[in-house]
């Protein structure tokens, strides 16, 4: 059996950029038989425009009714068919469509997903279809009241900026999309340069580079120039809606730092023992001392120019105020004293420990390198995030409390059901 060491060294992570701007990344695990290959672009809900709202989740559905190669089944069934998986994702900054499958496979799965983004054909009779999924998928969310709650803090968060909408658009807008706007929108915003294949698993480069280079090196199109304006000055707000729920949802939330800035680490670990699972000041003080709720954690969004940090619990509406009072004031005591070592330790290993389980999946890796080179453009390390974990102290978390939280004006939705809405 080969030494801890020796299996490190194997893993190695390479980067090529074809000559149309396409980049290809792949991170090699030599001691597992499967292969996940992500095509991400570098294209979001925040790229569009307002009567285009949800028009990039929408062609995200609808690649997978048909290519100029295949039919709506055989889309679904190329990679099922040798027990893999096809899947997609849209985001407020990008969009991913991706495959997993054995490594014999790896030409397959760069096939479907470069097929996708190439060559959807958006077949008419699909469309009104597809538009009646969506719809139905909104309706999904609309009765879910934790995700709904999400939606309504973030329109207070980033008010009319893109990033304030749901990525899924709105009826309207979704109602109106044609077909050539689907092509048109691809064509302005989809094109090499803003394109990233993202491949892990028992993969060498070299044959990763040569399938994304066959299917995707004579693809040549130049985008319309787009400047991403960042959001506006916040003003904090309050909202109340009734709802068919039993509980009464709560989220507060504000403005926090961006995936750019240098006390982001420090950020993700104040998440963390705030309300990052059921040892943190949140849990313990509000479901396990008091019995308060269920559920309760704290957010942390971190997009490339701003983000957004918050608190969600459910409770009975008799008791929405105290709860309100209990989160603000742990809010409170984390800006104003340095935490232990004990705790500060605690936290530091579990967002260690989270990142190094994630990686015993070939698909989180994919999407950690993937995301990492639309982001930031490089590749960090293992070590060196844990480096970078390890460095953050009791001060830092106290400073990057009183940035974020301390006189933070959060703004505030509460969802209460109709009986109590008084």
């Amino acid at each position: 059996m080969p030494a801890t060491g020796q299996i490190a060294d194997a893993i190695a992570f390479e980067r090529s950029i074809l000559p149309n701007g396409l980049r290809v990344i792949t991170e090699r695990i030599p001691f597992v038989r499967s292969v996940s290959v992500g095509a991400w672009i570098y294209v979001g809900s925040r790229d569009e425009k307002p009567d285009e709202a949800g028009i990039s989740h929408f062609i995200e559905h609808m690649v997978f009714k048909g290519t100029e190669r295949r039919k709506t089944h055989h889309v679904a069934q190329w990679m099922e068919s040798v027990g893999g998986f096809l899947n997609a994702f849209t985001g407020k900054e990008y969009t991913c469509f991706y495959a997993r499958g054995l490594d014999e496979h790896l030409d397959r799965g760069v096939d479907i997903v470069t097929d996708l983004v190439l060559h959807p054909s958006f077949p008419q009779k699909e469309l009104q279809k597809e538009k009646d999924v969506v719809l139905e998928e909104m309706k999904m969310y609309e009765d879910s009241p934790e995700d709904l709650i999400f939606d309504r803090l973030e329109s207070v968060v980033y008010g009319r900026h893109p990033l304030g909408r749901p990525v899924i658009g709105n009826a309207d807008s979704v109602a109106s999309f044609s077909r050539s706007d689907l092509v048109r929108f691809m064509s302005r915003q989809y094109s090499p340069d803003r394109m990233v294949i993202a491949i892990a698993g028992n993969v060498t480069h070299e044959a990763a580079v040569a399938a994304v280079a066959r299917a995707l090196g004579s693809w040549d199109r130049v985008p319309e120039r787009r400047r991403r304006s960042k959001p506006r000055s916040y003003r904090p707000k309050q909202v109340v809606e009734t709802n068919t729920s039993q509980q009464a949802h709560l989220v507060v939330g504000t403005r926090a730092l961006s995936a750019h800035d240098p006390e982001r680490i420090s950020m993700i670990v104040l998440n963390t023992l705030l309300g990052g699972g059921m040892s943190s000041r949140l849990n313990q003080r509000i479901r396990e001392h008091y019995g308060f709720c269920y559920q309760i954690y704290s957010f942390l969004n971190m997009f490339t120019d701003s983000g957004d940090f918050g608190v969600y619990t459910a409770t009975d509406p008799a008791r929405i105020d105290k709860s309100r009072s209990l989160i603000r004031r742990e809010l409170d005591r984390v800006t104003q004293s340095k935490i232990g070592p004990r705790e500060l330790a605690q936290a530091k290993s579990q967002v260690k420990g989270s990142i190094m389980l994630g990686l015993e999946s070939m698909s989180n890796r994919m999407m950690r390198i993937g995301r990492q080179e639309l982001l930031y453009n490089r590749y960090y390390t293992l070590d060196e995030v844990l480096e970078y974990t390890d460095a953050v102290t009791a001060e830092s978390v106290l400073d990057t409390a009183q940035k974020v939280i301390g006189g933070a004006e959060f703004s505030e939705v509460v969802l209460v059901p109709s009986e109590s809405s008084e």
